[in-house]
C-alpha cells in the first residue's frame, strides 16, 4: 500500500520506522517546520524529519496544511495516510485525498481523552488503564470510528513520558496492523461508544503544585506533567522545579508546603500525608538530589513551598 506519513515528535518515529520495515511504500512525510532547540536556539529539524531524511523519504515541512501542501500530498498519490502527533489540523480537502482516509494513532482508549495531551491527563486523573487507539480521522476532535486499541496497566510511579515511550513502540505495531487490515479489506472501523472526556494541551500552570491538595493527587500531577511542562513550585518567590516525589504515608503532621526532614529524606507536607522530594532544580541551577540540595542550602526546616 502506498501511504503518506504525518508526524513531528520523537514519539512518532517508531511508527515511521515500523511502517517502513513492514514494507509500506511511504511516498512522503509531512512534519512541522524546523524549530529552535537548546539555549542557543538552533533551528533543528523535527525527529520525524530527521528520520525521514535518513530513510530517503521526501519531506514537506508545514505548520498548516494549506492548499499548496494538499496539492503536494495529492501528487504523492497515496492510498492512505498515517498520522501520529503531527501537531496540526488536517482540513477536509486533504482528508479527502487518500481513498482509504487518514488513520490516526492516538494515545488514549477513545472516546476517553480526546485532545492534545491524552496520556498526561490519564496519569493526572489516576486512570487504572491507559492505551492507544487507531481511528479514521475526520473533522471532529478525535471523533472518528476506531479500528483497533491496545491497553496497558501503568506502574504506580510511571510518568507520562515513560508511558509515551512504551506506547510509541506498541502503538507502532497497532498502526501497522491497522493499515495491513485496511489494505486487505478485512478491517472496518467501529463507531466510538461511551461518553467522551477531553485532554486539552497542558500549560506551564498545569505543572504548579498546590500543596494543600492530597498527596496522591499531587503525586499523579507531578508524574503527568513529566517531562513537559514539568512540575514546579515556588521557594522564596522563585520557581523551584522538581521531579516526581514519592508517597510517604508514614509521615504525617507536616503542614502543607512545609519542608522537613524524615530521617535522611527531605519531605514536604500536603493536604494529607507527606511527599518525599527526590530531585529538585532551584532557580539558576542544575537538577540535583533533593537531600543534597537541602544540606547545601543550610537551614531549610520551616521553609515553605508555594
Amino acid at each position: 500500500m502506498r501511504i503518506v506519513f504525518a508526524g513531528t515528535p520523537q514519539v512518532a518515529v517508531p511508527s515511521l520506522d515500523a511502517l517502513a520495515a513492514a514494507g509500506f511504500d511511504i511516498a512522503g512525510v509531512l512534519t512541522r517546520p524546523d524549530a529552535p532547540v537548546g539555549r542557543k536556539r538552533v533551528l533543528t529539524p523535527s525527529p520525524v524529519a530527521a528520520r525521514a531524511a535518513e530513510l530517503g523519504i521526501p519531506v514537506v515541512k508545514a505548520a498548516r496544511v494549506t492548499e499548496e501542501v494538499t496539492r503536494k500530498i495529492a501528487g504523492w498519490a497515496p492510498e492512505a495516510a498515517a498520522i501520529v502527533a503531527y501537531g496540526g489540523i488536517i482540513p477536509p480537502s486533504a482528508l479527502a485525498v487518500p481513498p482509504h482516509g487518514w488513520v490516526n494513532l492516538h494515545f488514549s482508549l477513545l472516546p476517553a481523552w480526546r485532545g492534545a495531551a491524552p496520556l498526561q491527563h490519564s496519569v493526572i486523573h489516576g486512570d487504572d488503564v491507559v492505551g492507544a487507539s487507531t481511528f479514521r480521522l475526520e473533522q471532529g476532535l478525535d471523533t472518528g470510528p476506531v479500528y483497533g486499541t491496545l491497553a496497558v496497566t501503568p506502574s504506580p510511579e510511571a510518568t507520562s513520558g515513560e508511558l509515551f515511550a512504551e506506547l510509541a513502540s506498541s502503538g507502532a505495531k497497532l498502526l501497522v496492523a491497522t493499515l495491513e487490515g485496511i489494505a486487505s479489506g478485512r478491517l472496518e472501523p467501529q463507531a466510538q461508544a461511551g461518553d467522551p472526556t477531553f485532554a486539552p494541551k497542558l500549560t506551564l500552570q498545569d505543572g504548579h503544585l498546590d500543596w494543600s491538595q492530597p498527596a496522591v493527587a499531587l503525586h499523579r500531577r507531578a508524574r503527568g506533567v513529566t517531562p513537559e511542562p514539568g512540575a514546579w513550585t515556588l521557594l522564596d518567590g522563585q520557581r523551584f522545579k522538581l521531579e516526581p516525589p514519592r508517597l510517604r504515608p508514614d509521615v504525617e503532621g507536616v503542614a502543607p508546603g512545609r519542608l522537613a526532614w524524615a530521617g535522611k529524606a527531605l519531605v514536604v507536607g500536603t493536604g494529607t500525608h507527606a511527599l518525599e522530594l527526590t530531585r529538585v532544580q532551584p532557580a539558576g541551577k542544575k537538577m540535583m538530589g533533593a537531600a543534597d540540595w537541602a544540606r547545601g542550602a543550610g537551614d531549610i526546616e520551616g521553609k515553605v513551598l508555594g
